[in-house]
Order: structure tokens, then sequence, then C-alpha cells
């Protein structure tokens, strides 16, 4: 998953992206308006996570900017202000949930799971191929029931290949998906993280392949028999 966190504190972006990232999120950073306007146009998230106070403006006309446009992309509202009037305020403005400073990690975890299952983020819960299976919401990877450990790189790239089980999936949006705005991306590296996440599946049995389409990207099957076996 991919968050996009529109803070101008740069101790709590720290903390928000160190505790996404340690839920094996890709996260990216904007601490102002114009900089969260030019990456969420332009980029692809399934949540943007967006304090109202900014430096040049509320952190609302963000999400009316991207209402307008017909990105219904879910966002949580942070804010110091919590009475009523400013709750309302932020739904009416577009927000899918909102969440007044001081809050726990717990509880901030919990919203953004919640977002995370609605139809415009993702249709189910779990995905499946052979005898390999996703539960997306505590991502974990399971073969035959036996829980199967990735880093979050290689978790990543298997979710977006799984969610387009038997369709290739470009190289530029895995690295979108597996890879935050503004990382050192060698030229290799998502081959890499392709190439030990195949070793892996193999050597569990998962019943899946991932081939690569070269110059293209790459895809997830079903081994070839294994339905008949």
């Amino acid at each position: 998953m991919k968050i996009l966190v529109v803070e101008d504190d740069a101790d709590l972006a720290q903390a928000l992206s160190s505790a996404l990232r340690d839920q094996f999120m890709v996260v990216d950073v904007a601490s102002s308006l114009r900089e969260a306007s030019e990456l969420a146009f332009a980029g692809t998230y399934d949540i943007l996570v967006v304090d109202r106070g900014l430096p040049d403006g509320d952190g609302l006309s963000l999400i009316e900017q991207l209402r307008h446009v017909h990105d219904h992309t879910p966002a949580l509202v942070l804010t110091a202000m919590s009475d009523v009037v400013e709750r309302v305020r932020s739904l009416d403005y577009g927000a899918d949930d909102y969440l007044a400073k001081p809050f726990s990690r717990d509880e901030l975890m919990a919203r953004l799971r919640a977002l995370a299952r609605r139809p415009a983020v993702r249709a189910q819960q779990f995905s499946s191929a052979g005898d390999l299976s996703l539960d997306h919401d505590v991502r974990q990877v399971s073969v035959r029931d036996e829980q199967l450990i990735l880093p979050r790189r290689e978790l990543l790239v298997l979710e977006a290949l799984l969610l387009s089980k038997g369709r290739t999936v470009h190289r530029q949006r895995l690295l979108e998906r597996v890879y935050g705005e503004g990382e050192d991306i060698h030229a290799n590296s998502l081959d890499s993280h392709v190439s030990r996440l195949r070793v892996k599946l193999e050597h569990a049995r998962a019943g899946v392949e991932i081939h690569a389409v070269r110059g293209v990207g790459y895809l997830l099957r079903v081994t070839p028999g294994l339905d008949q076996e």
C-alpha cells in the first residue's frame, strides 16, 4: 500500500513515516500544499493522510481539488482543531475520516486499515492463487496455511502481482508501488526483488510462477497443471 503523508511538522512526519513503513507501506511525505498537490496529481496513492494547518494553506483544499477532478482516493485528515464544526467541515470537503491531535499510533493504524478495506482501495481482503494467499488487512502471506515471511519490498511486489493475477503489471507501475518518491533506485533493484521473491515462492511450492514480459513488466500466474493435481 502506498500512502501520501502531508504534514509540515518534521518530527511528526518522520514518526508517521516510520510507523507506516513498519507496517510494510510505501510512504511519500509532503510538507506543503504545493508539494502535496504535485505528488497527489502525479502519483498513485491508496490513502492520503493530510494535516489541516500547512504553511501555505489548509490541507482540506488539496482534498477539495482532488474531488473536483473525480479522484476519490480515501483521505484521513489530521488536525489540532477538534470541535464539531471543524470535523463536519473536513467531511464536507471530501475527507473520509478525521483524527484529532494528539492521537495514538494504534488508533491511526486502525483507521487506515478501515479505509483500506473500502472498495475504492481494494475489493477484497484476501487474494489467492495456487496454494498462495495474502491477507491484505494484516499483510500476511501463507502457503497452504503456513506463513511465508517476506521483506517489505518483496511483499509489495507480490501484492501488486497477485492483485493483477494473470495480467501483466507494467514495470513503472511496480516501481510506483514499491518505492517512494525520491528513493534511490538502482537499475536492477526491482529485478533483484522479483528474483528473490520467485526463488522463495518456488522453494515454498506455492503453486505460482512469476514471468518476465520482456520490455513490459511481470505477471504472476498459477503453475500449469496445478488445478489438475
